[in-house]
């Protein structure tokens, strides 16, 4: 059966996917609900969503660049990043100048970088972004400036949601899908926690 959902989204926004390459996620608000929790030691806790994982275990896959980008120090985000086999930048002073490096890095042009963010801190990299994405809880200043916003809040799989669009504007949702369920599980490459679910 072929992927349905890519009459949902409206055709500007699927070729602004269409061209992304390199896909960087704001953590705090974006992958996780913007709570900051701490242990009695001082520890900080974060909750990150499974289809976020495997929404991102799908992009690598299927030949994405992954960043998480953060203000934060967090061991926690460094570790999530390992799980997934992405990179992560963490205590970052100024999000655009982060993101530029790393496209340059790459040799991939803005306007082929998709950015997922929530908060005012994340206002530059998604301006100069050629895809600028905010989850549907995302502070008022954010949802007005992006193209487009997730249905699930922040934590709650809009970064899947992302995937998932990036995915179906490059063709790519289908054959993940026949994959799937080939094989009732994702490919054996996909080799992310959240497969053993």
């Amino acid at each position: 059966m072929p992927y349905s959902h890519i009459r949902d989204y409206p055709s500007d926004l699927l070729a602004r996917a269409a061209g992304v390459r390199l896909v960087c996620f704001d953590v705090d608000g974006t992958l996780t609900d913007g709570r900051l929790l701490f242990d009695d030691e001082g520890r900080e806790l974060k909750a990150f969503h499974v289809h976020d994982g495997l929404g991102v275990a799908l992009l690598r896959r299927y030949g994405f660049e992954v960043v998480l980008v953060t203000a934060r120090a967090s061991a926690i985000v460094e570790r999530r990043a390992r799980e997934l086999g992405v990179r992560a930048c963490t205590k970052v002073g100024d999000k655009l100048a982060c993101v530029l490096g790393i496209a340059a890095e790459l040799g991939i042009a803005m306007d082929a970088v998709a950015f997922m963010g929530d908060d005012l801190v994340d206002l530059s990299a998604l301006q100069a972004a050629g895809l600028s994405v905010a989850p549907a809880d995302a502070h008022a200043w954010v949802r007005e400036r992006v193209h487009w916003r997730t249905v699930a809040c922040g934590g709650f799989g809009a970064g899947r949601e992302l995937c998932d669009l990036l995915l179906a504007a490059q063709g790519k949702a289908e054959a993940a899908l026949d994959e799937a369920l080939q094989s009732h599980t994702p490919s054996a490459q996909l080799t992310t926690p959240e497969l053993a679910q």
